[in-house]
């Protein structure tokens, strides 16, 4: 799996992240990559964490400047707002395909398959968002259906090595925090999970590396 780390300015943080080989995820609120590869947040989170308006003109600046050049852009989109959520991210995705190779499509509590099935595929993946327990709950479902159309599947806030191997078992191809963000000290046990959850799943696959 791939790992990002929300973006920091902290040296100490950003020199153990770039010996793990981790990529951030940046925020339009700091569109700086520190010389990173990165995915590209849409700002949503932060600012409902804040409980401020989503910013639509950090956004969009952040998107020319730093869009065709992220893994990955996250489409627009209203935290815990169900199905308003969702045709809210296709209206912007309407906008933006020209802007970027690939976008991920935010799934929020109330959301099923059946509402994302017919958008995603190798140009649109899925983000796994959502409460807390919401998110666990239906991870499952979100992978399988990610899979089946050969599309890209993220899992957001994920701070543990225990929900780092429950993602792996999934198959998911990358997860997000802020952990290793804050904490230099948490780099090396999170990497060690993301890691060896990579080798396990290989092993149950049947792609087992050879050293």
């Amino acid at each position: 799996m791939i790992a990002y780390a929300s973006r920091t300015g902290t040296r100490k943080n950003l020199q153990a992240l770039a010996a793990a080989g981790w990529r951030l995820m940046v925020t339009p609120a700091k569109p700086r990559t520190e010389g990173f590869p990165y995915a590209l947040d849409n700002g949503a989170w932060s600012a409902y964490c804040k409980s401020k308006p989503w910013d639509r003109p950090a956004f969009e600046r952040a998107m020319g400047k730093l869009g065709d050049g992220a893994d990955f852009v996250v489409l627009p989109d209203i935290v815990a707002g169900g199905l308003e959520s969702l045709y809210h991210s296709l209206e912007w995705l309407d906008r933006l395909r020209d802007y970027a190779g690939l976008f991920l499509l935010a799934v929020q509590d109330g959301m099923r398959a059946e509402h994302v099935e017919p958008f995603i595929g190798k140009r649109v993946g899925v983000f796994v968002g959502g409460t807390t327990a919401w998110k666990l709950d239906s991870l499952p479902g979100w992978a399988r259906l990610a899979h089946k159309h050969g599309a890209y599947v993220h899992v957001g806030r994920v701070n543990t090595a225990r929900r780092i191997r429950y993602c792996s078992g999934f198959g998911v191809h990358s997860f997000d925090g802020t952990s290793a963000s804050r904490y230099a000290t948490s780099v090396l046990p999170l990497d060690f999970a993301r890691r060896q959850s990579s080798l396990d799943f290989e092993k149950l696959q049947g792609h087992e590396t050879l050293s």
